[in-house]
């Protein structure tokens, strides 16, 4: 009687341990699955690097410029994806815009550092001067 009592005890420490790593899986997939809020930004890229001692993601910085001769806000981001970190980095220096996705509550760093997840860029024609 005493083997199967183990076995029993073992069997509700697997559930025990189980369920709480099914639940933070469920959150974390949720939570990266349903995004708060999307839209996009223009302005100029400045830095984007891989970082991470385990999870690799790109994260970058943009300066958001709404007129010349104005103060510069920061945009950082995360990139999860290498083609768009490549379209980014061909892009560095010219104008472009970021479509993004927010993600609150995203549960560790792994997925990166920003709640903001690029998902597209395009260049954004510059204008010429005032006519």
């Amino acid at each position: 009687m005493e083997g199967a009592g183990k076995k029993s005890l073992v069997k509700w420490l697997g559930v025990i341990v189980a369920l709480p790593l099914l639940g933070l899986a469920a959150y974390t997939w949720f939570v990266l699955s349903w995004s708060f809020a999307s839209g996009e930004r223009a302005g100029y890229v400045q830095k984007l690097s891989k970082k991470g001692w385990i999870c690799k993601t790109w994260e970058g910085e943009m300066a958001l410029v709404s007129m010349p001769g104005t103060v510069a806000e920061k945009f950082p981001f995360t990139v999860r994806n290498d083609a768009i970190a490549r379209q980014i980095n061909d892009s560095i220096g010219a104008k472009v815009a970021l479509t993004y996705e927010q993600h609150l509550g995203v549960p560790t760093s792994c997925f990166g550092e920003t709640g903001y997840f690029v998902t597209a860029v395009k260049v954004v024609p510059e204008q010429g001067g005032i006519r």
